[in-house]
């Protein structure tokens, strides 16, 4: 039996807590690089949770992990690249070999696994966050944070790389946009939102934690 839901999952109706900081406004100076309160209390209320990243391919879930782990001084792991190594495949193969179902249910069961390790700062990806039971898990041993993008943004980025199984068509921007109409509702579950854009990997880390620390979960 999933467990049950807590926090963003039980909200209805505006369940995220969004916050999006755009260029100097609502920086505290304790949230300024360079300045570790904000990142030391983020730590302390964080507890043993996990920060969980959700969001489409393309939004910086790895990139901008990995910068937030190493301001926070927390692991940081990729539940995809988790995934990759327990099935010896890569996820373009378990698609093509298996098919999604066989890796949505491989990878809700990597995801039930890595959050009993936290604290850390933990990527998932594109569809993870769709699964009800994988966003009870997320509710209970974490704190999700939605890396929101617009399409410009996200197909830009996505076009660097070849292994985006979803993305396999005629037309990208066209499955992108379906994506976004069917994930987007379900991303706004997650406990804080930050708007991912192009702008300095540092400062986004400093909004990341301005986001968290504002989220009532936290």
């Amino acid at each position: 039996m999933a467990p049950q839901v807590r926090g963003a999952g039980c909200r209805s109706g505006a369940s995220a807590y969004e916050v999006t900081l755009m260029s100097g406004i609502g920086l505290r100076q304790d949230r300024l690089e360079g300045d570790d309160s904000a990142a030391t209390r983020l730590t302390e209320r964080l507890g043993k949770r996990s920060i969980v990243l959700v969001g489409l391919m393309g939004c910086g879930k790895s990139s901008i992990g990995r910068r937030l782990g190493v301001r926070l001084r927390l692991p940081f792991v990729d539940a995809d690249v988790e995934i990759e190594q327990a099935a010896g495949m890569t996820i373009p193969e378990i698609f093509t070999e298996h098919g999604e179902p066989y890796f949505r249910d491989g990878e809700r069961r990597v995801i039930r696994r890595l959050l009993l390790q936290g604290p850390q700062v933990l990527a998932t990806g594109g569809g993870a966050y769709m699964n009800a039971e994988t966003r009870a898990n997320i509710a209970h041993a974490g704190i999700s944070l939605w890396l929101k993008a617009d399409i410009d943004v996200l197909l830009k980025r996505v076009a660097r790389r070849s292994n985006r199984p979803l993305l396999k068509a005629a037309n990208p921007a066209e499955v992108m946009q379906r994506l976004m109409n069917e994930r987007y509702p379900v991303y706004a579950q997650a406990d804080a939102t930050l708007q991912s854009r192009e702008i300095p990997h540092d400062r986004i880390v400093e909004e990341a934690i301005a986001a968290l620390m504002a989220s009532p979960r936290l």
